[in-house]
């Protein structure tokens, strides 16, 4: 399911003596079965944006496609029930949302107000914790009685419930320690994978939009001041730095080694991985030029 954005602009509070703009001039497209990361310094309109992707906001002005549906400032609420149903939003600490007495019936929630019978709904729940690395038996618990890492499962397993064609991540990993961080990005890109979603990923780590994304749109004080793949946004540190914004680790080493060398490796290695095969091949006699 493509998305697109067209001069997409946002007021809070719209002709009220407390009118703020969030959002101005916004132009990007989101290509289906991408994974695209948005990032852009903390106030840069990067969560206000995501809340358009499926109509929780609608725009001031311009227009947002997702898929076959227009969202403009006139559309209503009634034509925004699909667009909802197939966009999947990850709230930065899910686990917050949780409310219901089992774990079953806070995943069977979701899907059964949108008029799924009860017993595909129970069916989805069972798959979904598997999925998810959880044991079954969690799902007659109260996902209170959960540990940090299961509840945000639990509430990730809500959203994946609705069969989302598009996901998107609102910082998914605030608030987990290292490990966590890892294990969750990495069960999102096994997601991406193998059901085929498109993935949107907000977020401040540059190593993760670097590693997970095939596409990043950067933000800057409520626009879209770039756009373009790992490589082409990461090789402009200057206009990043003038965004406040900076480039991942393994660049970073990079640039400081050819600075050293005089020599330049093959490619941009915007992740560790990319680095160290740049580095075999320069051992190897291969893959670098002279600065």
């Amino acid at each position: 399911m493509d998305i697109s954005l067209q001069q997409v602009g946002y007021l809070y509070a719209k002709d009220s003596p407390f009118e703020k703009r969030a959002l101005q001039d916004v132009t990007a497209t989101i290509p289906s079965g991408s994974y695209t990361s948005i990032i852009g310094h903390t106030g840069s309109g990067k969560s206000t944006l995501l809340l358009h992707l499926n109509g929780l906001l609608k725009p001031s002005e311009g227009i947002v496609k997702v898929g076959d549906t227009t969202i403009t400032a006139q559309t209503k609420g009634k034509q925004l029930k699909n667009v909802r149903h197939k966009v999947g939003i990850v709230f930065q600490f899910p686990e917050h949302q949780l409310f219901e007495e089992t774990v079953e019936k806070d995943i069977m929630f979701g899907p059964i107000n949108f008029g799924v019978p009860k017993e595909i709904a129970r069916d989805r729940a069972h798959e979904l914790v598997k999925l998810l690395g959880l044991p079954e038996e969690v799902l007659q618990k109260s996902p209170f009685e959960l540990s940090g890492g299961q509840m945000r499962r639990v509430a990730i397993a809500g959203v994946l419930a609705f069969k989302p064609s598009v996901l998107v991540l609102d910082e998914p990993t605030a608030g987990l320690d290292p490990r966590g961080r890892k294990e969750i990005m990495e069960l999102f890109h096994r997601l991406h994978e193998e059901e085929n979603l498109t993935t949107i990923l907000v977020t401040h780590s540059m190593e993760d939009a670097a590693r997970y994304s095939d596409r990043i749109v950067v933000m800057h004080e409520g626009t879209s001041v770039m756009e373009g793949t790992p490589e082409e946004i990461f090789s402009q540190e200057e206009q990043l730095h003038s965004y406040r914004l900076g480039i991942p680790r393994s660049v970073r080493f990079q640039h400081r080694m050819e600075k050293l060398t005089g020599r330049k490796l093959g490619r941009l290695a915007v992740t560790e991985e990319l680095l160290a095969q740049e580095l075999a091949a320069v051992i190897q006699g291969k893959g670098e030029r002279p600065c």
